[in-house]
């Protein structure tokens, strides 16, 4: 069991710093992890992150700010906040909110930052090459965008199928499980 899914993210960029020549990249993951949180309208113990990592030359927070700001949009999201955050891997860091219009307030989804250079020298990357991070719950902005009031509908019983079985973005599989991708342009 894990907390968050940054160790697959430093394993893929130790993959690419070993590579004769750079080449920018995305990388993208959905994860399961698990946190030891009390169960309430926005808090599951277990969930998954989308973790996302761009590696390229010259990177900066606006950099991370903007595809943070493409991707929600992509969903349909719009209204978002940022606040300043402290993560062990990341400097500068900054949590993500988004605007939940049936309970009238910012919920956290998320946080992100630029890899700090003492991460990233130990890999061998070329020395201008910055790293965006990312990582966001996938049930808490799915939550905002289908307008459901309690994260907790969105697992066991209480789960909609026909919205699911409906949605672009999760379907279910043949065995009745839940599957989730991320749409792209």
């Amino acid at each position: 069991m894990r907390t968050h899914t940054t160790a697959v993210s430093a394993r893929m960029l130790y993959q690419l710093a070993q590579e004769k020549v750079f080449k920018p990249v995305k990388y993208f993951s959905i994860d399961r992890v698990f946190r030891n949180e009390t169960l309430d309208a926005t808090h599951l113990a277990e969930f998954h992150q989308v973790e996302g990592v761009i590696a390229d030359y010259d990177l900066t927070l606006g950099d991370l700010i903007g595809v943070l700001y493409q991707f929600f949009r992509k969903l349909g999201i719009t209204k978002l906040n940022f606040k300043p955050a402290y993560n062990p891997y990341t400097e500068p860091s900054m949590e993500i909110f988004c605007y939940h219009e049936g309970l009238e307030k910012w919920i956290e989804v998320g946080n992100s930052g630029v890899f700090r250079p003492e991460m990233l020298l130990p890999m061998g990357l070329p020395e201008k090459v910055n790293v965006i991070a990312w990582g966001l719950s996938l049930e808490r902005p799915t939550m905002i965008k289908y307008g459901y009031n309690n994260i907790r509908d969105l697992v066991g019983p209480k789960v909609n199928l026909q919205m699911v079985n409906d949605n672009g973005i999760c379907r279910l599989d043949k065995w009745q499980q839940i599957e989730c991708f991320v749409i792209t342009s």
